[in-house]
């Protein structure tokens, strides 16, 4: 009992001479040991780590989870040791949602059946959605939270005790400076040289743990890596299943759309206008499949002459038959409506090929 009574007396004496220390230094009162150039350095590179560490953590969180009650909860089962619960993603809702609809409003009209292939789509997206936070969290949001909660906390206890060496230093040179007597200047003295020794010791194991942000930083830059990595195949995963559902819509547009027939074009006094005369007559029983009938009569009906404009191509089409035009991505081609075309088709030229292309998938020009 009596040890533990000196022991914290001694540590409150020790605390109050750092507290007067301290206080005089932020007054002027007294001299304060400054760090060399090339530690401050240090310690100025490894506060700015761990601020912009930070920052970067809590908005990748928000971007992986953009509900904050979720990540409030995530955060609470992981400070308990807890397997966080499996949640479904707002594609998957979505999802679950269109198809209960289609079964609902009747899977077999156009309406339910484009329904249970955007349904199916949007389930993709959200599995593909899972599974790119589950890798973002492991190779991303880990390694920093790891930083933080692990190298940072070491680095800020010992940047704590170099900050109390450094106290007693000057605590200690501050004495010697009073001591008026031979006795009390060379306890001072026997003071001073240990507080030096432990101050020197403190600042060699600080520095070492500052120089070693340079590997956090190279850390962190493979883990960026693999950030980058993970949102390409993610975006890279939406875009095709996109991109395929799109397709499905387009080539079938009278299974999944209304097929009203718009108004024929505009024709001008001065250009030819198509009759019965000018169809292609195609005798009956010739043998000709529906598709190779339909490429004969793209072949041998002229366009109008006005109506066709430019338009761009926004993705690549592969046809499905021979009456259609197949398309690469980001080239010019000339389109036209015919007479009782369906609205969500055109027909398209590309030099001495033509053939149906789906509206969806151009760009139309003026």
């Amino acid at each position: 009992m009596d040890f533990n009574m000196k022991k914290l007396a001694s540590d409150a004496g020790i605390f109050f001479t750092r507290a007067v220390q301290f206080t005089e230094e932020k007054f002027g009162q007294a001299e304060k040991t400054e760090l060399d150039a090339h530690f401050e350095n240090l310690l100025a590179r490894a506060d700015s780590t761990k601020n912009w560490t930070e920052r970067i953590l809590r908005q990748t969180e928000v971007l992986l989870q953009p509900n904050p009650s979720a990540r409030v909860e995530e955060f609470l089962y992981e400070k308990l040791d807890r397997k966080v619960p499996s949640r479904v993603t707002n594609g998957e809702l979505l999802a679950q949602y269109m198809a209960e609809a289609a079964s609902e409003l009747g899977p077999s009209t156009p309406y339910g059946k484009t329904l249970i292939k955007v349904s199916e789509a949007e389930k993709r997206l959200g599995a593909a959605e899972r599974d790119f936070i589950h890798t973002a969290s492991l190779s991303f949001l880990t390694p920093l939270r790891n930083f933080l909660e692990g190298d940072w906390k070491t680095i800020s206890k010992e940047r704590r005790l170099l900050q109390n060496r450094r106290l007693d230093l000057d605590a200690c040179k501050a004495r010697l400076k009073k001591a008026k007597a031979a006795e009390a200047k060379a306890t001072a003295e026997q003071e001073l040289r240990v507080a030096q020794t432990e101050f020197d010791r403190q600042a060699e194991v600080t520095r070492l743990l500052l120089e070693g942000i340079s590997s956090t930083h190279v850390n962190h830059l493979r883990c960026l890596h693999e950030f980058v990595k993970s949102q390409t195949t993610y975006y890279a995963q939406c875009y095709r299943h996109m991109l395929d559902l799109q397709k499905q819509l387009g080539r079938f547009p009278g299974t999944f759309v209304g097929t009203t027939e718009p108004a024929s074009p505009p024709l001008s006094s001065t250009s030819p206008t198509t009759t019965a005369a000018t169809m292609p007559v195609v005798p009956t029983g010739a043998g000709l499949s529906p598709p190779e009938e339909a490429a004969l009569c793209l072949e041998e009906v002229a366009p109008p002459a006005s109506g066709t404009r430019k338009a761009r191509v926004l993705y690549d089409y592969e046809a499905a038959d021979s009456s259609e035009l197949a398309l690469l991505a980001d080239e010019l081609i000339t389109v036209y409506s015919l007479p009782g075309m369906d609205p969500d088709w055109l027909i398209g030229e590309r030099g001495n090929k033509k053939g149906k292309v789906p509206v969806t998938y151009l760009e139309l020009l003026s």
